[in-house]
């Protein structure tokens, strides 16, 4: 079993499991219940809340004779609620740059990060004569690939798309002009404008963009 050192009590036990997972890596059960200084199966009961929520993940690891036992860690969503110091860094030459550029120039940066994202990731993608769908699900394996979390569904004449998770999240509580990637992103694959309609940085649960099914132009030739 690792040693640990108890955090302060005020913390909330969730809160306690979340930090000695990202300090930690994993752990077992018997070192969360450690940790925040309760019972073992008060423990089972917070984790559960944090696995339904998407932030905790378990798996099995064998550790010598007998049954495997459950390990558990962050999940991607469970450590973006853990600012490392490459995002600080991040956020503070964004802040460097919007005092020293004019606003349109750091907008054009971003598109041209999301550009550049693109013919990086659709280089050997033939888009020619794909239809809608198949160009939403290439839209979701470049942005699933980037570590965004995401998923699209059809209602009516219309396709929404869902993005649940978003490794820029921490950046973009301080500068949101970053949305601008994935949307650029999307609007050029499927070569129509995209509104989003929901927005995590705005309190919602996803960040949403509806595409309008029935306008979408066939392309002609891949324009990447």
């Amino acid at each position: 079993m690792q040693t640990f050192t108890s955090t302060h009590m005020s913390k909330s036990t969730r809160q306690q499991i979340l930090e000695a997972l990202q300090k930690h890596e994993h752990c077992t059960i018997n070192d969360l219940a450690e940790i925040s200084k309760i019972s073992p199966i008060s423990v089972r009961h917070h984790i559960a809340h944090l696995e339904a929520d998407g932030l905790v993940t378990s798996e099995e690891e064998r550790h010598g004779i007998g049954r495997p036992r459950h390990v558990y860690r962050l999940t991607t969503k469970g450590a973006e609620h853990f600012p490392s110091r490459y995002v600080e860094m991040t956020i503070r030459l964004l802040e460097q740059m919007k005092q020293s550029l004019p606003v349109q120039v750091v907008e054009n940066m971003f598109s041209q990060m999301a550009m550049d994202l693109l013919e990086d990731q659709a280089v050997d993608i033939d888009l020619d004569g794909l239809n809608i769908e198949e160009r939403l699900q290439v839209v979701e394996r470049i942005l699933n690939s980037e570590g965004f979390q995401v998923a699209w569904e059809r209602q009516g004449n219309t396709y929404h798309i869902h993005e649940t998770g978003c490794p820029y999240l921490q950046v973009g509580q301080n500068h949101p002009e970053v949305c601008t990637i994935d949307q650029t992103l999307i609007s050029t694959l499927l070569q129509v404008p995209v509104e989003k309609i929901q927005c995590r940085l705005h309190g919602d649960k996803r960040c949403t963009y509806i595409i309008p099914g029935k306008d979408i132009p066939p392309l002609e030739g891949n324009s990447l």
